[in-house]
């Protein structure tokens, strides 16, 4: 690539693009930059079009973009995607995704492995698992409901990972190196993965692999752990600290335990017999372990910012396996047809410190001066979907687009608690595993579903579109719990199980339209509902009768299963290029009302996590991006935006607070909260920015490539009514990032620096404030923050052939 290509290739902004007019059917899905070297094009739509000419809100960073800002996985995309809000949580999980606001629930210190409420595509399969951005063209983000185009109904909008595919025609290989160091860490990080493109058959066959290998070192320690669980005391001098003879009696120190190792890899074979007729093969896989949590316990027992206090390791150990078919067919050039079928494996098993729940239950356990207790989870899920649809080719006026959908998903999850010592001390006998507490749930959810669209140019300049949704879901759930300390069996299966079904169907639809005034000023409008279904929550039901005065921690009949939830979109939005397109700017404002909200609440028994249904929303604001070169050297890009999402309702009961925080001996212990009218919704900042420039030199055969960009995430609320239910308002923070690279057609060597400042910032909570305290003498360490990583500086190098 000569250094002028690169500079109209590489200095492309996140969200902006410079473009000509291009749309092209849907089995051209694979291209990524238009002819002039100058646009990258998406697909959103199912039709390849620049992103000036795509009526929607999308934005979309590419392959040069995702390499130079070190965008590893979804975690990293909300710094250049306006209207995304990501808290980075660790690798123990994907992290909390909000698209403009829609979230009601409390945000977590350890994030989410799925959430229904956004769709996220690996290619054509919807998943939501964070696939480390390995050989990816480019990632979209649709902003708004997506149900009349994608299979996976979406209620907030999709985000989409947009493999290369194989190539027939050459042989390729890259191979890339990272190593880097971390403050508040005591090991060096690094990365290595590789690309590999062989056409076996010229021209029919040919097959590709990107492999990676990740590990990230940790900069959390637990200086509190146990050294003999049952044996140990858990806080030996007292709830205020502990001298160092106390710790070495009985605790033990491990440094970095929130460590990322991942391995990663995506293999696809290509078959096509022509242009018109092509079937890929894919199978991805990936595994994550690591040994703690990314977060601190806000200096309980003496620790610091970058210390946990839990008394039990907590590693998580994720992994999930991808297989799927997709056939690309011309039909007689009057439509496309695009078939997918995929199966999805995910599974997660984690442990954590269980000992202040236990206590926080008030059962005396606390008598026992050796009492803590650790719990340990294994879930996976199932889930099998096939897409059929097809998009017009035939031309003219009008292009169509028709689609069926069936997605069956199987979750499975075992639980455990286990309490070392105490059966020995309460003289329960059989109970070598010390179980407090088990139980299994299992439950299926199947939805199916038939979309379209089609679109009209009623004048070569305006369009319009109408599309509709038709879908119908069941969702059934059963399991069992057991409670051994009390003296049931040792395993939930050997009771008869309980649980429920639900089912439920309905109709979204879209209308949408634009007019070009000219090839440079676009403005469309988007009008559209999003839908997501219910289902049901993953507690063990109650046994019936529900047994009296003893622990129970289980789900009452209407605590089985949740409803579905429906949002109304409404938008305006602006796309120009000016001043010879040397200006590219994007702009929208947007209006949401949600109704039916599912949030997090409890179960009456047990006060264990379920989803439940109440109240109304809104939200609504603006989004703006840009992208300036005043000089061909100098790219100047950034985006802003701006999301008020609150409650319209009040909705009774829903927020659970300590009633005395700090006091664990007041009755009644918890008191239920109504959220109000007006209150924020949680996770998402209602102001996000970033600025970015980036400066290319001819250099020797190749360019020096710069580049700095700082970054803005504004405050965040931790839960509804954060300011009278002991939740937390999060200060906002600004980082910079940087970096310098000499790059080649062949190679390239650059040095990289991450939060440049060694900014601390908290970026999400677990627990509310009224959990802090002494609970019958005993430090409780409930409360925890997330904190952001660190400086992170080093080195990368990258060669193709």
């Amino acid at each position: 690539m000569t250094y002028r290509a690169k500079m109209k290739a590489g200095l492309l902004s996140a969200t902006v693009f410079t473009s000509t007019a291009l749309a092209v059917p849907a089995m051209a899905q694979d291209a990524t930059v238009s002819d002039d070297g100058n646009a990258i094009v998406v697909t959103g739509t199912r039709r390849a079009t620049t992103i000036m000419d795509t009526p929607i809100n999308i934005s979309a960073i590419g392959s040069e973009d995702l390499a130079r800002q070190h965008i590893d996985d979804v975690r990293d995309l909300a710094a250049f995607t306006p209207g995304l809000t990501i808290s980075d949580t660790g690798p123990g999980g994907t992290g909390t995704i909000v698209l403009r606001g829609l979230n009601a629930s409390d945000v977590d210190s350890g994030g989410a492995n799925y959430d229904d409420a956004l769709g996220v595509y690996l290619g054509e399969v919807p998943l939501y698992y964070d696939f480390k951005l390995l050989d990816i063209a480019r990632v979209e983000t649709l902003l708004g409901p997506q149900g009349t185009l994608y299979g996976l109904g979406t209620l907030a909008g999709a985000i989409r990972y947009i493999p290369n595919r194989p190539d027939l025609d050459s042989f390729e290989g890259e191979a890339h190196g990272r190593l880097y160091g971390k403050s508040h860490g005591s090991h060096a990080g690094y990365q290595f993965d590789g690309m590999i493109n062989i056409p076996i058959v010229k021209d029919h066959i040919a097959f590709r692999t990107a492999t990676g290998y990740y590990y990230d070192p940790g900069f959390i320690d637990y200086p509190l752990l146990l050294q003999e669980p049952g044996v140990s005391l858990p806080q030996p001098g007292g709830p205020d600290g502990v001298t160092p003879e106390e710790a070495s009696a009985n605790l033990k120190k491990r440094k970095d335990l929130n460590f990322e190792r991942t391995f990663t890899t995506r293999n696809q074979l290509l078959f096509q017999t022509t242009e018109d007729l092509k079937v890929i093969f894919t199978y991805a896989f990936q595994r994550t372990k690591t040994d703690g949590s990314q977060s601190n316990s806000a200096g309980v027992m003496g620790t610091g910012k970058y210390e946990n206090a839990a008394r039990y390791e907590e590693p998580v150990n994720r992994r999930a396996h991808l297989a799927s078919m997709e056939i690309n067919a011309n039909i007689a050039d009057i439509a496309d047809l695009v078939s997918t079928t995929a199966y999805t494996n995910v599974r997660v098993k984690s442990k954590s410190d269980n000992t202040d729940l236990l206590l926080d239950l008030d059962y005396d356990y606390e008598l026992f001066p050796a009492f803590s207790s650790w719990n340990e989870s294994d879930n996976t899920r199932k889930q099998f979907n096939q897409e059929i649809r097809l998009v017009s080719r035939h031309g003219g006026p009008l292009n169509w687009v028709l689609g069926a959908f069936y997605n069956d998903q199987k979750y499975h999850n075992d639980y455990a608690e286990h309490t070392p010592g105490l059966s020995d001390f309460y003289g329960v006998p059989n109970n070598p595993d010390d179980l407090e507490y088990v139980s299994y749930i299992k439950s299926k959810v199947t939805e199916k579903a038939i979309f379209g669209e089609g679109t009209f140019k009623i004048t070569p300049k305006w369009q319009v579109t109408g599309g509709a949704r038709y879908f119908k879901y069941t969702s059934e759930i059963q399991g069992a719990l057991v409670l051994p300390l009390l003296g049931d069996p040792l395993s939930p299966y050997d009771l008869t199980p309980s649980g429920g079904k639900a089912k439920q169907d309905g109709w979204v639809w879209k209308f949408n339209t634009s007019y070009n005034f000219t090839p440079d000023l676009m403005v469309y409008a988007t009008y559209s509902k999003g839908y997501r279904i219910g289902g049901p929550n993953r507690v063990a039901p109650c046994p019936d009768p529900v047994p009296a005065n003893q622990q129970n921690a289980c789900a009452l009949p209407n605590e089985i299963q949740y409803g579905p939830d429906k949002t109304k979109n409404a938008e305006i939005g602006i796309r120009t290029q000016l001043f010879d397109r040397k200006l590219s700017f994007n702009f929208d404002v947007f209006h949401i009302v949600w109704d039916g909200i599912q949030v997090d609440s409890t179960t009456l028994y047990g006060a264990t996590g379920i989803t439940v249904n109440g109240g109304s929303a809104k939200s609504q604001g603006f989004e703006a991006s840009f992208q300036l070169r005043p000089i061909p050297e100098l790219a100047i890009q950034g985006m802003y935006s701006y999301t008020d999402a609150k409650l319209t309702d009040d909705v009774p009961g829903i927020i659970t607070i300590r009633t005395t925080p700090g006091d664990y001996d007041a009755r009644p212990k918890f008191t239920q909260l109504d959220a109000l009218d007006g209150d924020r919704l949680p996770g998402s900042a209602k102001n996000s920015g970033s600025l970015g420039a980036t400066y290319t030199m001819p250099f020797m055969d190749g360019s020096l490539i710069g580049n700095w960009t700082a970054t803005y995430r504004g405050n965040v609320v931790s839960r509804l009514g954060w300011d009278r239910a002991y939740g937390d308002k999060i200060p906002g923070y600004v980082l910079h990032r940087a970096s310098i690279s000499y790059e080649t057609d062949k190679y390239s060597i650059g040095l990289f620096a991450n939060n440049i400042f060694d900014k601390y910032a908290v970026v999400s909570v677990g627990n509310d404030r009224s959990r802090i305290g002494v609970n019958d003498g005993v430090a409780v360490r409930f409360y925890r923050q997330t904190v952001l990583n660190p400086r992170t500086v080093g080195i990368e190098a990258r060669i193709k052939y």
